[in-house]
């Protein structure tokens, strides 16, 4: 009887210590978050955040031709809210004429300054060839003078009739260098006009253009849409108050949003993945029930250092399929770019993962009632998952946090890794030296590296004449070890 009671009694305490167990794991797990491996498709993906911009556009212009008149940038005193939606013909912005007022004024009495000179020089010229006319008058009537003289002479003495011949030779010579110097004179006061008339007409024409060109300050709509600030080179949005460059004269776009593209900047890391005609899966920021579907449509060849960040960058456009009113310029985009689709992989949740000495990468495992640090082998990730190609298999459990009282456990190696490990730590301890062990002239043994041996042996002559019982070259008579 009591035998019967005593077995009793032990019964009921297995049974209430495995009751205890049971609900005490049960409770352990129940903090846990434990997730199945599942075994299925995986798509390998890429997220990126983008900004929508209409594929084609038209560019609102300012004037062009300011840089000709030495103005470099000009300041936008009003412009149209960005938005709107304007007509043909329909003013966008005013721009700031006061610094082209100024380049006005100078041109104007640029202008005034050459026509006077123009004036000057055409009478100038004027005198001058009046005067010159006059002098060949005169010399003619001197050449008709001496010739009236000579013929009086006839019946003088030799000399006389050979002086009045002299006299003849030399008007009619100077008469001759005069109408030549005449018409030189001409060529070069002709030569003068023209340029100064050429001047001038460069000056009027100068400032005529830029009469036309202060018309230009009013800024209108070439055709209908919708107003989207034009971006600098500092990437800001121009608006009122800013200046407009006029290397790039463009205040605003009117954007077709009939076609739109989401620009992205793709990591120099995941570059090398992301290929023209891949299909995107993109979310709007401020629409998140709405998705679309898009397609790469070009991806940049030079990459770019990324703003606030060391990394480099490389620019990619995604072409949104249809048309959706509710695309607007500027929003905000999620572009999940879908790089590869694999069939019946075993793939987790990146949370389970965890690193030692960034050489071995394991989970923890649950087996029955306890937790295996358990060696994995991966394969490509996404940004949520992982594949599993060694050291798990499908329906088994894995934690997605670290287990009470696993931290230090064993890890469980996987064999077909061994010699692939790469021990961060090890690699980057000092490389210790080998030593070899000598026996000391008084019997004692030391360790000493090869660096020092070469030392000792050239103090003592290249090993000539050591006393009995101490190291050889080479170790002969030493105890020897490499360590």
């Amino acid at each position: 009887m009591k035998k019967k009671i005593i077995i009793g009694l032990v019964a009921a305490a297995v049974i209430v210590s495995g009751f205890l167990f049971f609900k005490v794991a049960d409770k352990s797990d129940a903090n846990e978050i434990i997730v199945p491996v599942e075994n299925g498709k995986f798509v390998v993906d890429i997220t990126t955040t983008g900004e929508l911009e209409a594929k084609n556009s038209v560019k609102i212009m300012g004037p062009s031709g300011l840089r000709e008149f030495g103005i470099r940038s000009v300041s936008i005193q009003d412009i149209v809210d960005e938005g709107t939606f304007v007509q043909k013909g329909d003013w966008i912005a005013t721009l700031d004429k006061s610094e082209f007022y100024s380049e006005l004024q100078n041109e104007q009495l640029e202008l005034e300054q050459k026509i006077s000179e123009y004036i000057q020089v055409q009478l100038d010229t004027t005198l001058q060839m009046r005067q010159a006319r006059d002098e060949l008058i005169n010399l003619e009537y001197g050449v008709e003078e001496m010739q009236i003289k000579l013929d009086q002479s006839q019946f003088e003495p030799p000399a006389t009739i050979k002086q009045a011949e002299i006299d003849l030779d030399k008007a009619r010579r100077a008469f001759e260098q005069a109408k030549q110097n005449y018409q030189i004179k001409l060529e070069q006061n002709k030569a003068k006009m023209g340029q100064v008339a050429a001047e001038r007409r460069k000056s009027q024409k100068e400032y005529d253009e830029m009469l036309a060109l202060s018309q230009s300050f009013q800024i209108l709509a070439p055709e209908p849409g919708m107003v989207v600030y034009h971006k600098g080179w500092d990437g800001k949005p121009i608006k009122a108050g800013s200046n407009m460059s006029t290397w790039d004269p463009v205040v605003a776009t009117l954007p077709d949003l009939t076609i739109m593209l989401s620009k992205t900047y793709i990591n120099e890391v995941d570059v090398r993945k992301i290929k023209p005609g891949q299909k995107v899966e993109i979310g709007l920021d401020a629409f998140p029930e709405k998705k679309a579907i898009g397609t790469v449509l070009r991806v940049a060849n030079v990459g770019e250092q990324s703003p606030n960040s060391d990394s480099k960058v490389f620019e990619a456009s995604i072409e949104i399929e249809g048309t959706d009113e509710l695309l607007r310029p500027a929003m905000t985009t999620s572009n999940r770019i879908f790089v590869n689709e694999l069939d019946s992989v075993l793939f987790v949740p990146l949370e389970s993962l965890h690193s030692k000495n960034d050489s071995i990468t394991f989970v923890y495992l649950k087996s029955g009632l306890k937790v295996i640090r358990q060696e994995v082998s991966l394969g490509a990730t996404n940004s949520n998952e992982a594949i599993v190609k060694l050291g798990l298999e499908a329906g088994d459990k894995v934690y997605l946090s670290v287990p009470s009282g696993s931290e230090d456990d064993e890890i469980s190696l996987l064999a077909a890794l061994d010699g692939k490990r790469i021990n961060k730590e090890e690699e980057s301890q000092e490389v210790k030296p080998k030593t070899r062990t000598i026996t000391l002239p008084d019997g004692t043994t030391r360790e000493v590296t090869e660096e020092q041996m070469q030392n000792m042996r050239q103090r003592r002559g290249g090993g000539q004449g050591r006393p009995n019982g101490t190291a050889q070259s080479g170790g002969d008579n030493a105890n020897s070890t490499v360590q």
